[in-house]
This record gives structure tokens, sequence and C-alpha cells, in this order.
């Protein structure tokens, strides 16, 4: 595997499945992989789960880390070609990309959405970037449009908690006060259409519709609690206007009803579903304190599951250098 962007690098999901939970038994199983390696993490934009738990599964695998956040310590780096640098970015990252692959033999990148231009998010731009002129292998900590390692781990979490054999998870969309990307909720979709054993309903406010190619086979309900009624899962998740039904509204807040803060009540419309959010999450804003609170909330148990996706991704490239 010589880049992890979506579902479908990771090749047969039952058999990544499988690998999880063999790694997830024994995380150390496979640190001969790392021995004399080194992975070099780069981000552009702040981290907490992502962070600890990727260099946690590269040191389970053996292997040395590097840690570079480039807002903090770094050149300011230009992206564009053909801008005349003479601003306050003193480093191109055609340059930086290159020296910064001679260091390491893995690299993983995380780098948010703009929000302004959807063409260059969607484009994935900086990605795509280290992906040719690294020479590494290269892995995805979130980009512009998706966060395959917090999807993952989302799948592994629901197939530990499950009670029936084919679930009904239900994400839907959630107010708040910034406009944020749409990458978890693109790779939420895409990694649950890709599951053969889900049933997939999206919900959301009229104008919020993701990018069809992640939808795919799943339900739109603009209905909240039509779409919770009987789930098994609810994955709570704010994003920006996507703008596929309006490119002028690419980024904004274009809705900021309260009424799709998921409480109690919410949650009684369900199988007594199990309640599920990425992190970091905006209390009484996304989620009432008691919901997060609650038996049924996985959120602990779904950050704890990205060292395990996380370290079948890595060890897969380990394998393939």
């Amino acid at each position: 595997m010589k880049s992890f962007i979506n579902v479908s690098d990771i090749g047969p999901l039952d058999k990544a499945m499988a690998e999880a939970f063999e790694i997830k038994n024994d995380r150390f199983k496979y640190q001969h992989l790392g021995k004399n390696k080194t992975l070099m993490m780069i981000f552009f934009n702040n981290s907490l789960r992502t962070r600890l738990s990727t260099q946690k599964a590269a040191m389970n695998l053996g292997m040395n880390v590097i840690v570079l956040d480039v807002n903090a310590g770094a050149w300011k780096l230009e992206t564009e070609r053909g801008v005349i640098m003479d601003g306050d970015k003193s480093e191109h990252l055609l340059e930086a990309i290159p020296v910064m692959g001679c260091y390491c033999d893995l690299i993983g990148v995380r780098s948010f959405a703009g929000l302004t231009d959807r063409e260059y998010d969607y484009a994935e731009t900086v990605l795509n970037q280290f992906i040719k002129y690294s020479g590494r292998p290269v892995f995805a900590m979130e980009t512009a449009t998706v966060h395959p390692l917090q999807a993952f781990a989302d799948l592994i979490t629901i197939e530990e908690h499950k009670t029936v054999e084919r679930p009904k998870v239900v994400l839907t969309w959630a107010p708040h006060c910034r406009a944020l990307p749409q990458a978890v909720p693109n790779s939420f979709a895409e990694w649950m259409n890709a599951a053969p054993d889900v049933d997939l309903v999206i919900t959301h406010p009229k104008g919020y519709e993701l990018d069809p190619k992640f939808i795919g086979n799943a339900v739109v309900e603009y209905n909240q609690k039509k779409a919770f009624e009987g789930a098994d899962f609810i994955y709570a998740k704010n994003w920006s206007n996507p703008g596929v039904t309006n490119l002028a509204d690419y980024g904004k807040i274009t809705c900021e009803d309260r009424s799709w803060t998921v409480d109690t009540e919410h949650m009684s419309w369900t199988n007594n579903g199990k309640f599920m959010h990425c992190l970091p999450v905006r209390r009484n804003l996304i989620v009432t304190d008691d919901v997060i609170e609650s038996p049924n909330s996985l959120v602990i148990p779904e950050a704890a599951n990205r060292e395990i996706s996380c370290s079948v991704v890595i060890k897969r490239m380990l394998g393939a250098l």
C-alpha cells in the first residue's frame, strides 16, 4: 500500500477488520516491521487524537517518529506554483517535501480544507503534492475532504458494539459555531457504504448534501426524527455547507438550527442507540451532557480505536517497503 486516502486503498474490508482485531489483541506483534524505520508526521493543523494515536501506533510497530508542526517551528510554506515569494512565506512546499522525504520512510499528512475554494480543496492539492514529490508512501491523517483513519476506527467500534447483525447507522448533522470541513462525514459515509452489513442513513438540513461520491447508496432523510427511528448507532457531526447544491455557499454556515442538537429526546427515538462522535465536541451544541456521558456513549472507545486503525495502515505500508 503506497498511499492511504480512501476506503478502496485498504483492500477487502473483511481482511482489514480481521487484522485490526488481531492487532488489538497483541499491539506489539509486528514490532519487527518498523525496526530502524522512521515515520514523519506533518501537521498543518491542530491535533490531539490523531497525533497521539498515530505516534503510539508507529511506536507499537517499532518505528522512530518525527513530528513536524508546520505552524510552530518550521518556515512558513508556500503551496502555490507561480507565486512571487516576496511575502511572509520563506520556503516552497515543492522543495520542502522532497527534503522531508530524505529523513523518513513513511509520511503522514494532516491538512484541512481552506473552505473558500471548493475546487482546490476537493482536488486535495496539498496531499497530492506529498504523494507526487516525497518519494515515500503517504497516508492521510485528515485532509481537505477525508479522514480515513477516523472512519476505519469508527467501523471497528461499530463492529465491537453492535447487537444486531445489520445495524442501522445514522450520520446526523448538528449545529456548530464555526464552519467545519466535510472530511469526517465524507469518510464516515464512504466507509459505511463499503461495509457489507451496515444500513446507512444520512440526515441534515436541506442544502447540506455531501458530495455524491461519498453519499453512495446511503438513504438521505431530511426529517431528523424519522432518520433516528430504530437506529442502532447515531454518529453526530457538524459540517459546513458542501456547496453541492449551490457552489456560492461552499464552506459557509447556512443553517444554525439548534433543534438538531442531539439530546435525550433525540436518542429516545432510536433502538437504544449508541452515540458516536469523532471528538473534539462542543457540548450542548453538538450533543448534550447527558447523552455524551450516558452508558450508551462510545466516544472514548471510538477514540481508543484510532490507535488500532492506524496500526493496520502503518503495518501494511511497512510491509510494502
